[in-house]
């Protein structure tokens, strides 16, 4: 004989079930683990505001600004102090999987959170200050092939990280032997590290496309690459690819989120079925067109795996360039 559940008690575990994955967004909060202005920042900022626009969420994101080794401080905090908080997402990027890749979050590996789903990809530039002598990349590249020292650039992850290691595979591609030569500056960042360029302190911009957008638009830098496979559509057209200047370099910078290992289930499951719903919205496709993010639709167990990948790709990428050994 079949045995079953009375329906009344299904129904309350079910009603129970539902309400923990609800209240799993009553006190939402994000993590940006670097200064304000950056793209982590972006990344906290934009969804929390998108997914209230679009009833996703019932109250305001609370945006937490932690900065600190290339995302470190905050991976740790989420890991050590905040296991199990089912409110709270932190903004990660292909910067997050750099750093995990080159053992650069002491004691900490991707399998101690979990990862939510991503949100798209954003395409790195390499800038300068609106009224630079320097106009191509290959001039850029040149200046630094003749006098190394002649010429800092300044990002937003920490040193060996995804905005560093952009700037040397274009190096890398051409010509530049010894890539250990460019001089990399590390800020808490892209906001930060856009305020030394434009204070002259450093000479270069490494960053992402949403980053460098409002400094565009404002007119205070340059972007004299973008590290696209092609010219990208929209305002963003006027931007040179680093390929249609001789320089074969690609550089995509995935963005997302990830939440504390222990968060419940039900938690997670609601938290990717929104940033999905998000994702799938005709908001966020023009938030996407407005900001140059390309399409990558991965919610999941898919995330996951791409994630894991990922990390495994920049090993290989860091060892080729001595990044790590």
């Amino acid at each position: 004989m079949k045995l079953s559940a009375p329906r009344g008690a299904l129904a309350a575990v079910l009603i129970a079930l539902s309400a923990a994955a609800a209240s799993a967004q009553e006190n939402p909060e994000c993590i940006a683990p670097a200064n304000p202005g950056g793209g982590w920042d972006f990344t906290c900022r934009q969804v929390g505001k998108s997914l209230q626009d679009l009833g996703l969420i019932d109250s305001t994101m609370q945006v937490v600004n932690l900065a600190g080794g290339g995302g470190g401080v905050a991976f740790a905090e989420v890991v050590n102090k905040r296991g199990d908080d089912n409110d709270l997402i932190v903004a990660a990027s292909a910067a997050t999987a750099t750093r995990l890749a080159q053992g650069a979050y002491p004691g900490n590996t991707m399998d101690q959170v979990r990862w939510l789903a991503s949100i798209g990809a954003d395409y790195g530039v390499i800038a300068v200050a609106a009224d630079s002598e320097i106009e191509t990349l290959p001039q850029l590249l040149d200046q630094i092939k003749s006098d190394p020292t002649s010429i800092s650039i300044a990002g937003g992850s920490a040193v060996g990280g995804w905005d560093h290691l952009k700037v040397l595979i274009a190096a890398n591609a051409y010509g530049i032997d010894d890539v250990r030569s460019v001089k990399y500056i590390a800020f808490d960042g892209g906001g930060e590290a856009v305020t030394q360029l434009l204070a002259g302190s450093v000479q270069g911009f490494t960053g992402d496309i949403s980053e460098a957008k409002g400094f565009v638009d404002s007119g205070d830098i340059r972007v004299i690459a973008i590290l696209a496979p092609e010219r990208l559509p929209g305002e963003f057209a006027d931007f040179p690819t680093a390929i249609e200047q001789g320089v074969e370099a690609v550089g995509a910078n995935w963005r997302g989120f990830y939440a504390p290992g222990g968060m419940s289930d039900e938690a997670y499951d609601a938290w990717v079925g929104k940033i999905g719903e998000l994702y799938a919205s005709d908001e966020w496709k023009d938030v996407m067109a407005a900001n140059g993010l390309a399409p990558l639709d991965l919610q999941g167990d898919a995330f996951e795996e791409f994630v894991s990948k990922s990390v495994a790709q920049i090993q290989t990428i860091s060892k080729e360039i001595g990044i790590i050994k």
